[in-house]
């Protein structure tokens, strides 16, 4: 098989996807390596010396919230002592924003792509500013997340399985023409996510806890976004370990490393030092006191979406600055990177383009352009949460190691 035979076959692979979101389960039901004391996070592996504020916050949180510890002294002990057992939820088929933290009584989204059998999972959404995967752990966090596992879950579980599963797909194709580019703006797909559950959730629930779980989705306003990654994962997971192809299946970060992987690379990380984010700032806070690029959500870009989408989604600029014509801008170089563009994401302002579609780390590496992506901003200090929005790029070193590996591949 060519390089080019095996890229066509990624293209085809990912565009033959679909993303039915059908239920949610204990992570320690949903996936099958969770055991007691595993921690999975975003981006490339990393042990707990070089994890970020923001993550140990999460996992500090996270420890607390599962009766492992009772305060972050204790976790530090945990930690240090070799008893967590931490690895990256892109190695376990799941997925999660920011600091991405899943522990085994966590209830996750289980999205399936069902022409390749894969079952992707993600985290609930827990809404912006103070919230675990931003670093975030105090008692409203906390009591949040017990709310969001022990009722919301169930309730949103019943509703999902009355509705027959919810196409993910189908509402992000929708929402590009509405909009959003699905990874900093969902005001449309959260809210079409929301019609399909919102008979259902009324019908499953007391009416207390049914107009809570409504109401606090309307008000998240990024609600879709987990499930929206866990669907972009499970579809370029199809396009994984073809050999020879130089597409690119990930892109995440862990607050301390940006990392890639390559189709025809198999499961390796190609990483560099993990980008600042040139953003906008909640009031309060500055550049000072952010913490360097984090998160799984740039598998948003990887599938076309996000930062490759915003000419579609010119409003996202006034949560992660910039102006309209810079969104137009990004998406169009995003296309000198891609070897295609997707046949079900199309954006109305290029008459109806697909999205730049398949990184080819050749094509990077050849014009110099890295893939931008927009996010959010994390508080460099644990405890703090959410601090802003903003644009970074992948670095390109990342890529350069990645052609060199493959290169070698090929003379060997």
């Amino acid at each position: 098989m060519t390089i080019e035979q095996a890229n066509r076959q990624f293209l085809d692979n990912v565009q033959a996807g679909t993303a039915h979101w059908y239920d949610i389960r204990p992570a320690h039901e949903a996936i099958a390596a969770m055991n007691d004391y595993t921690v999975l996070h975003a981006g490339p592996p990393l042990g707990w010396d070089e994890m970020c504020g923001p993550m140990r916050g999460a996992i500090t949180g996270a420890c607390i919230y599962e009766g492992w510890a009772s305060s972050p002294e204790e976790v530090e002990r945990l930690a240090t002592s070799g008893r967590l057992l931490f690895d990256s939820s892109h190695h376990h088929h799941a997925i999660g924003p920011m600091s991405g933290i899943i522990t085994p009584s966590m209830m996750v989204n289980v999205v399936r792509n069902e022409p390749f059998a894969i079952d992707t999972c993600s985290t609930l959404y827990m809404g912006i500013g103070k919230v675990l995967r931003h670093g975030a752990f105090d008692r409203e966090v906390l009591d949040k997340l017990r709310w969001m596992n022990r009722e919301l879950a169930p309730l949103l579980q019943t509703a999902i399985q009355a509705a027959g599963g919810i196409d993910i797909k189908s509402i992000i194709a929708q929402s590009l023409q509405m909009g959003d580019e699905l990874h900093n703006r969902n005001k449309a797909s959260n809210a079409l996510l929301l019609t399909s559950l919102v008979q259902h959730l009324i019908r499953a629930g007391e009416k207390d806890i049914a107009i809570r779980a409504v109401d606090f989705i309307d008000k998240a306003g990024h609600f879709i976004l987990n499930t929206v990654m866990a669907a972009a994962k499970g579809m370029l997971d199809a396009g994984a370990n073809i050999p020879r192809s130089t597409m690119v299946t990930a892109i995440a970060r862990n607050g301390y490393q940006t990392g890639i992987r390559v189709s025809g690379l198999g499961e390796r990380w190609f990483t560099a030092p993990a980008p600042m984010i040139d953003g906008v700032y909640f009031p309060g806070f500055g550049p000072e006191d952010a913490n360097p690029d984090l998160g799984d959500s740039a598998i948003a870009e990887t599938i076309g979406l996000g930062s490759f989408a915003m000419a579609g989604a010119p409003a996202v600029v006034e949560y992660i600055g910039g102006t309209a014509q810079f969104a137009m801008e990004t998406t169009l170089q995003m296309y000198e990177i891609t070897i295609g563009e997707h046949q079900t994401f199309k954006l109305p302002p290029l008459n109806f383009r697909g999205t730049p579609l398949g990184i080819d780390i050749r094509k990077v590496v050849e014009t110099g352009i890295t893939p931008v992506i927009n996010t959010g901003i994390a508080c460099r200090r644990p405890g703090v949460g959410q601090i802003g929005a903003g644009l970074t790029a992948v670095p390109m070193a990342c890529f350069t190691a990645a052609l060199e590996a493959f290169a070698g591949q090929q003379t060997a």
